[in-house]
Formats: structure tokens, C-alpha cells, sequence
């Protein structure tokens, strides 16, 4: 259960701030449920799987600088299988641009279903 209770974190940490596809790719599968989704909000459909994913992320950190990092607000907190996490993102030492959390739904040790919540 402990490793359990890390997931999303490390989803943040490991996954969302690398920069390398490759090294995200191996990180997914053993963070992530292989038919994961991802919600980013109300309006737009999921992005499912790994591969869809990790554009997302490619995409996003295209318009980045390269030192833009997430760093975590609060710890991690889980209550059986849901996870929840706040955030924010930006260069260290400066104003974040965007502040947001993360709830994340475990199955199997895995993260399978993970919902963006901003910070408006």
C-alpha cells in the first residue's frame, strides 16, 4: 500500500517533469494502467494510453522553458483507492504560472484514470 500511496506523485515528478519520451514511456508502464486516462477538463475528451499521453506531455513542453518544473504543494493523500495531489508549475524561485491538483483513481497498483483540476 505504501508504494501505492507515492503513484501520483511520482506521476508528477517523474513523469510530467521529464523531458525524455523514451525514459516517460518506461515510467508509464509502471505508474500507469496500460488504458489510462487522462481528463483534462469537461470539455475535451480523455486522452487514453501511454502514447497519447506522452504527446501531451511533448506538446506542452514544446512551449516551456527548459527549467519549468511541477513542484508539489501539499503532500500526497490517499483514501482507499483515490489518490489527490496539488501543484505547481513554473521556474523555481519565481511566481507559478498555473497551480492546479490532481486526483488520480488506483486499480491494480496502477494509476488508471487521472483528472486535472486548475487552479483559476
Amino acid at each position: 500500500m505504501e508504494t501505492q500511496s507515492i503513484l501520483l506523485q511520482d506521476s508528477l515528478l517523474l513523469i510530467w517533469n521529464n523531458r525524455n519520451s523514451g525514459e516517460r514511456l518506461k515510467l508509464m508502464e509502471k505508474i500507469y494502467a496500460p488504458d489510462i486516462k487522462f481528463f483534462e477538463n469537461d470539455q475535451s475528451e480523455p486522452f487514453i494510453g501511454y502514447e497519447a499521453i506522452d504527446n501531451l506531455i511533448q506538446k506542452l513542453q514544446q512551449d516551456w522553458p527548459d527549467n519549468f518544473e511541477f513542484k508539489l504543494t501539499t503532500a500526497p493523500k490517499s483514501n482507499h483507492n483515490i489518490q489527490h495531489i496539488s501543484w505547481q508549475l513554473g521556474i523555481s524561485g519565481q511566481q507559478s504560472v498555473a497551480a492546479g491538483a490532481d486526483v488520480a483513481i488506483i486499480e491494480e497498483g496502477k494509476i488508471k484514470s487521472l483528472y486535472l483540476f486548475l487552479a483559476v
